[in-house]
């Protein structure tokens, strides 16, 4: 049964920081492209930064990027994202995805609101 489990989300002030995790079973986790996008209402969703196989490879949205870090360990089929400098614009609900040729899975948001 594959599973995308997100955790860390929550009520954090303006600068500040926050570290999400996403715990995946059921695949083969160091196989797949991991992509964190978010969601806030009235908006569609939005690919946050992603990460490769092995982690070499990272990408960011600009409205992130110098803020936010995305990383893994394979040895614990964990990817995370540690996210700074947090501004009320970057309140949404936050999901893991990931990808290999035609797997596709999501976990069910967890939710980061920024204010003060």
């Amino acid at each position: 049964q594959v599973q995308l489990v997100e955790s860390g989300g929550g009520l954090v002030q303006p600068g500040g920081s926050l570290r999400l995790s996403c715990a995946a079973s059921g695949f083969i986790f160091s196989r797949y492209v991991m992509n964190w996008y978010r969601q806030s209402p009235g908006k569609e969703r939005e690919l946050v930064a992603l990460i490769s196989s092995n982690g070499i490879i990272t990408n960011y949205a600009d409205s992130v990027k110098g803020r936010f870090t995305i990383s893994r360990d394979n040895a614990k089929n964990t990817v995370y994202l540690q996210m700074n400098s947090l501004k009320p614009e970057d309140t949404a609900a936050y999901y893991c995805n990931g990808r290999f040729r035609d797997n596709d899975y999501w976990g069910q948001g967890t939710q980061v609101t920024v204010s003060s």
